[in-house]
């Protein structure tokens, strides 16, 4: 097994971005507030390398904004601040994120000849309605053309969903998840709606237009998204924004923020795979569930949230999470 990759992130908070959208506010989500130059690049790189074996795979990932969108000018000139550790192989690859509408086949090959090997896409919704209520600017259209652009010019392909934006709905998400899966993603990322300080989505909130996506929400339709991705063979990388001292701290007003939004959907969708296979069981009341040994948290939940469901959902005596060699995502009933 090849050693995971050591990610060195730069921040590019708004860069590109010709409209706000109506959720967003990417200096509270990254907590940069300066835009990234040369100088950023190389102190980011340099910094991170000290603590990097130099036998380890890194990557150099250009966060938030939309990086083929900023002047062409001001790409080379982050794109060639990473020349140096590209060529000495210390950083192998670099990734980057961007919009649909600013994906073409001049910027692919530009993108290509300084070792870009990953673009993320905010894709965000595939309904039409969903994405001009939440001032995307942007079409599902959009969306699929660059989706094969990429994929086509031998970029590795990760696209970005949002759940709960404006106008949406679970079905609307449902159809959005199989539109994104048929688009062969190397990976996804489900950022459920998280309402920001200071964005639009906050004002229509505190005036009552616009209902919370809350936690709960996100995780049950979260473990439905999984289900699809998962079922497909396409990775889920991350389930919500990353934990900062300022979201935390009361950036987020409302919605769906949670330290660790993932587990809690991974662990749902466990308690749904044991529902269902419980539902079609004959059992005396005592069950036993071999999983994978590193998912036993998950398929026993927090707090013994999905050892309490079942128990009660079903009339159930006790109910065991026992460690086996089976692989991750995967389990067994034994009944007794």
């Amino acid at each position: 097994m090849s050693p995971k990759r050591f990610i060195i992130p730069v921040f590019i908070p708004h860069l590109g971005c010709h409209n706000d959208c109506v959720f967003c506010n990417q200096r509270k989500i990254s907590g940069e507030l300066k835009p990234a130059t040369a100088k950023t690049v190389k102190a980011a790189v340099e910094e991170a390398l000290k603590k990097i074996p130099e036998d380890r795979p890194a990557e150099l990932a250009f966060y938030g904004g939309s990086f083929t969108a900023i002047p062409e000018h001001e790409q080379t000139e982050l794109l060639e601040a990473a020349q140096p550790f590209i060529e000495s192989g210390r950083v192998g690859e670099i990734r980057l994120s961007t919009r649909p509408d600013a994906v073409d086949l001049h910027c692919l090959e530009r993108l290509k000849s300084y070792g870009v090997k990953t673009i993320e896409l905010g894709a965000q919704s595939m309904d039409e309605g969903v994405l001009k209520a939440s001032g995307r600017g942007h079409t599902a259209a959009d969306t699929e053309c660059a989706s094969r652009l990429i994929k086509e010019h031998g970029f590795n392909l990760i696209l970005q969903m949002m759940t709960g934006l404006p106008g949406d709905t679970e079905e609307k998400a449902m159809e959005t998840v199989r539109k994104l899966a048929s688009l062969s993603p190397d990976g996804v990322r489900v950022y459920p709606t998280v309402i920001l300080r200071d964005t639009a989505l906050y004002n229509l909130w505190k005036a009552g237009r616009y209902r919370e996506h809350t936690v709960e929400d996100a995780v049950r339709l979260g473990a439905k998204l999984y289900e699809i991705f998962t079922g497909a063979g396409i990775p889920v990388i991350r389930f919500g924004l990353n934990p900062s001292d300022e979201l935390s701290g009361g950036e987020a007003a409302g919605g769906a923020y949670h330290p660790a939004l993932g587990e809690l959907v991974r662990s749902e969708f466990y308690l749904n795979l044991a529902r269902e296979l419980i539902s079609t069981s004959k059992h005396g009341g005592e069950i036993v569930l071999g999983v994978n040994r590193g998912c036993v948290s998950l398929m026993t939940g927090q707090k013994r949230r999905n050892i309490n469901a079942l128990m009660q959902e079903f009339n159930l005596k006790s109910v065991i999470v026992r460690e086996t060699e089976l692989p991750a995502g995967k389990f067994v009933i034994i009944l007794q």
